[in-house]
């Protein structure tokens, strides 16, 4: 995008409610959000995407969701209104064959690549010169290992790295090992695929990545063990072991049940990482479930701008449960987290609902962050599985 493309973006917020998608003006400056509008999708959004021109957005959504396969699944292009930000459809949604969990588009948005969970799988669908989706591109024999959950193209646009999580132990039942697929990528095609798996995959349950902007690092987060790995890239070659490892907790001798590492993203600059700590599992109370309690905060990491290492220097609650998504702005100056779901709370001796919020923190010049302000968001028996900032194009 030219640098006056780029100055003519605004930077929108949407957030996701079951199957409706609602759109939020966000002035930066004053770290305020304004409800606008919202469409409703053929199911429920399970992620979004938006173009590189920041004129059309990729939506995947199902009638599944966490323990549930679901039966209808869809792929829809949204055109975003440039004056407005409304949403409205682009083309025809795309019937998908299981529930997607993740979707994105390559470098130039030339193609959208989905993953799923449950059969682990993952599409690659052409995106037309207007926008709409197009054909599926044939792939031939991808080894997409066990509960894939993120997908993502490296800025070179030659290489796809595809998140395979695993699967804790269960009574009765052995792990599954998690792993990061690596292929060549061109044109929509994957090949030459290459598995990096440390300790077999055993104790190793990656979430996301990310790709620092300038060097060659990855950073992935290990839902399983609450830790960040650092892997280097080098042409397209992914180190078998991460170069380094850090806990995302405050207090990793104190691990709850439930506890888990998030998303994750990079600052624009390159200097600061953040990652979303996630703790939602319940007990029961006089008939209420109510959170047990654990750490639900971002945490962030000063990136050492020689080596890549990460080193944690604050965690700050999210006023909320399970910030499943969250964005930095435009400027990085200002983070919007999506707390995903109510969630009812022991104060004292009062049960009391936390609901589900938006929730805006100032980014200093440090990188650490501060809580300005949080717009509880009514989801009633759904969720905000999703939320973002577009930087959409104003013409």
């Amino acid at each position: 995008m030219s640098s006056d493309a780029a100055s003519a973006t605004i930077p929108t917020v949407y957030a996701s409610v079951g199957r409706r998608l609602v759109q939020y003006d966000l002035d930066p400056d004053a770290a305020t959000l304004a409800e606008r509008s919202s469409i409703t999708l053929p199911a429920k959004v399970q992620y979004v995407w938006p173009h590189a021109s920041g004129r059309f957005l990729y939506v995947a959504t199902s009638d599944g969701g966490p323990g549930s396969a679901g039966t209808q699944h869809f792929a829809t292009a949204l055109r975003i209104d440039p004056a407005s930000g409304a949403l409205e459809p682009h083309g025809d949604a795309v019937a998908l064959p299981s529930r997607p969990i993740h979707t994105a588009t390559d470098i130039d948005s030339t193609h959208l690549l989905t993953a799923y969970n449950t059969p682990s799988n993952l599409t690659v669908h052409r995106i037309n010169a207007d926008g709409t989706i197009g054909a599926l591109v044939p792939q031939d024999g991808l080894d997409t290992g066990i509960y894939a959950h993120q997908v993502r193209v490296a800025p070179s646009n030659a290489t796809a790295i595809l998140v395979t999580r695993g699967n804790n132990a269960e009574p009765g039942k052995p792990e599954d090992p998690g792993a990061l697929k690596v292929f060549d990528y061109a044109d929509g095609a994957l090949t030459r695929g290459v598995s990096i798996a440390p300790g077999a995959g055993y104790g190793f349950g990656p979430r996301h990545l990310d790709f620092h902007p300038a060097r060659p690092w990855v950073f992935v987060s290990l839902e399983r063990q609450n830790e960040l790995y650092v892997h280097r890239l080098d042409a397209g070659v992914l180190s078998e072991a991460p170069v380094f490892a850090a806990s995302t907790l405050a207090e990793p001798e104190h691990l709850r049940v439930g506890q888990m590492a998030g998303t994750l993203h990079l600052h624009p600059n390159g200097k600061w990482l953040y990652l979303a700590n996630r703790a939602y599992a319940t007990r029961d109370v006089d008939g209420h479930e109510v959170a047990v309690g654990g750490e639900n905060n971002i945490a962030c990491f000063v990136i050492d701008e020689d080596t890549g290492e990460p080193t944690l220097v604050q965690t700050i609650d999210t006023r909320g449960y399970y910030a499943r998504t969250f964005a930095i702005a435009p400027g990085g100056r200002l983070m919007v987290v999506g707390n995903m779901q109510p969630l009812v709370e022991l104060d004292g001796t009062t049960l009391r609902t936390v609901p589900a919020s938006l929730a805006l923190f100032r980014i200093g010049d440090d990188g650490c962050l501060d809580y300005v302000r949080k717009y509880d968001v009514e989801v009633g028996a759904d969720s905000m599985f999703w939320s973002g900032i577009v930087e959409r194009a104003a013409q």
